[in-house]
């Protein structure tokens, strides 16, 4: 089956992207042991997946400013087939070189599917960005749910990973292209060493602290929980699992109130939440407490990625639009690595609960960002269509 509708497609590409990475979270314990890696082995093939990813982005949107969305399946395909090679790795190396290709081929996927709904959002005139990261989210939760049940009925990381890569390939197969689309401006196009932008290189370093903090709770809430408050497992896996739901919430809210003309009310709001959020969790006296304040830092952080990425798609030029994309996700991605890691190493010279504090305030100093700085220009609302 082919789909029609680009806004199909696209949210169709955020739902497999997201019931990927819900089932690798979820199944990473399993791929520890069938890979017999340490705990230090296993940081380490994590930064090679998001090694891989920055690798991959800039180059993918530079490539689908040439050629179009005909790039974006080929991703997907991409996608679904390295997706397969982490629950078959039986060894700390081969667990490195294969997140290796799974992290290049989701960061080319993400790209692609980020520039198609841009450009779809502009093309139409109506919001999308949001909305499209909200699927994903719900595909995060969901695939996690199951893989969990998976799991427990006793099914081994080849067979896990096998059907999260079916999803993606069902995907592929459905996104390719026809109908509706967009198509490459002829003239000139930048190239991967091209300057980036002032305007971009800000958007992108306002993205990258909203995805310190976003990543900054997905990784340390539950051991802030745990370590922290005492919390039993049981209760502490609660913690990503709010945060999560509170992010695909806090999109389909964001796709309802995001307009051309309010992101800077918008953004300011959400962060001022998301500090709100952080400040409640990292000074919580109970186990409760703490999870009503990841609730909201979740729903805070939810929408401002979608909503950079939706100011940084209208204001490029249409030739360079992918491009920019690629760009504004490679900075923003750098925020989502380095997060966790200063977290840690704060935690480590004071203690978490003021490490996490200082997340909450770098919430608060991103909503006085987002309300005092220029945001660029948006260019032509429409794009060629063909």
């Amino acid at each position: 089956m082919r789909i029609q509708s680009a806004r199909t497609r696209a949210l169709i590409g955020f739902a497999a992207l997201g019931v990927y990475w819900g089932a690798l979270g979820a199944a990473l314990p399993a791929v520890q042991r069938r890979s017999d890696a340490s705990d230090a082995e296993l940081g380490a093939a994590l930064v090679v997946l998001a090694f891989g990813a920055l690798l991959a982005m800039r180059a993918t949107g530079v490539l689908m400013d040439r050629l179009g969305p005909t790039v974006t399946p080929y991703t997907v395909g991409a996608f679904a087939v390295a997706g397969v090679l982490p629950g078959l790795a039986t060894s700390p190396l081969q667990l490195s070189a294969a997140v290796f290709a799974v992290g290049a081929a989701s960061g080319a996927m993400d790209v692609a599917i980020n520039a198609d709904a841009v450009h779809e959002e502009l093309s139409s005139g109506r919001p999308l960005l949001n909305l499209a990261h909200a699927v994903f989210s719900v595909g995060v939760v969901v695939a996690a749910l199951g893989t969990g049940l998976l799991r427990w009925a006793g099914a081994e990381p080849p067979a896990i990973f096998a059907l999260a890569a079916l999803v993606v390939l069902a995907a592929a197969l459905a996104m390719r292209v026809g109908g509706d689309r967009w198509t490459p401006v002829p003239g000139e196009h930048p190239g991967f060493f091209h300057r980036v932008p002032g305007w971009l290189l800000l958007l992108g370093g306002l993205g990258a602290l909203a995805f310190w903090i976003e990543n900054a709770w997905q990784s340390w809430g539950a051991v802030h929980l745990e370590r922290t408050l005492d919390a039993r497992p049981a209760v502490s896996a609660l913690g990503p699992a709010l945060f999560a739901a509170a992010m695909a919430v806090g999109r389909l809210g964001g796709h309802l109130v995001v307009r051309p003309g309010r992101e800077r009310a918008v953004l300011v709001g959400a962060a001022a939440l998301a500090g709100l959020g952080s400040t409640l969790a990292a000074a919580a006296p109970s186990v409760w407490a703490a999870l009503a304040g990841i609730l909201v830092a979740g729903a805070g952080c939810s929408v401002c990625a979608p909503t950079i990425l939706s100011l940084a798609g209208r204001a490029a030029e249409p030739r360079e639009r992918a491009t920019v994309v690629g760009s504004t996700t490679t900075i923003m991605y750098l925020g989502f690595l380095v997060g966790p890691a200063v977290v840690g190493g704060m935690a480590e010279a004071t203690s978490l609960r003021l490490s996490l504090g200082g997340v909450a305030l770098l919430a608060w100093l991103l909503a006085v960002l987002f309300l005092v700085v220029r945001y660029p220009t948006p260019r032509s609302a429409r794009t060629p269509a063909g």
